[in-house]
């Protein structure tokens, strides 16, 4: 993949798949031929860090459900993401579990009545850390996107955040808004 050759969207990821669709990342790459995997580093609970305790609305250290993935595209690592939940939404669940969710976390979300009606997502640009570098098998003059999002239910509560890293010569995000 040459580079800014992959342009992604968010909908598809926040929206909840129907029944015998795949996950959206597993989609969106069978649908330019190539093949979208995960592996799962973490699932479980962890104290909030700052941020995920702003975006979640807790307190800073409070317990979270986090899943740690490692997003690959063609066996080749392309995002790493960390996704938090409040407990009170993923304590005891598949989220906090290490395996796959079928269909992913956002229709299993959809199905315990979490669904998200608002998003938002804040994108900066950075010089990776040493472990993201090599994770993600970058150089080190290679800076990354990082993609910051939350996702509220219908009464504005937070159910899920996203911490996603990736290299930006790879990546180019695309916004599509309707207005009205």
């Amino acid at each position: 993949m040459s580079d800014s050759a992959w342009v992604s969207t968010s909908m598809p990821y926040l929206t909840p798949r129907e029944k015998g669709q795949p996950d959206a990342w597993g989609a969106e790459a069978t649908g330019r031929g190539g093949k979208g995997s995960q592996r799962i580093a973490f699932a479980g609970e962890v104290p909030a860090p700052d941020e995920v305790a702003t975006l979640l609305g807790l307190s800073t250290g409070e317990p979270v459900v986090v899943r740690r993935r490692i997003i690959q595209l063609n066996g080749k690592p392309c995002e790493l993401t960390d996704t938090y939940y409040p407990t009170s939404i993923a304590r005891g669940t598949r989220l906090a579990e290490k395996g796959k969710i079928p269909r992913g976390a956002v229709t299993f979300l959809a199905e315990l009545g979490h669904v998200g009606t608002r998003v938002r997502e804040d994108v900066t640009a950075r010089m990776p850390g040493d472990d993201e570098r090599e994770a993600l098998q970058m150089g080190a003059d290679e800076p990354v996107l990082r993609l910051s999002r939350l996702t509220l239910d219908g009464d504005d509560k937070p159910i899920q955040a996203d911490l996603m890293v990736m290299p930006a010569h790879r990546q180019r995000l695309r916004y599509e808004i309707k207005i009205g």
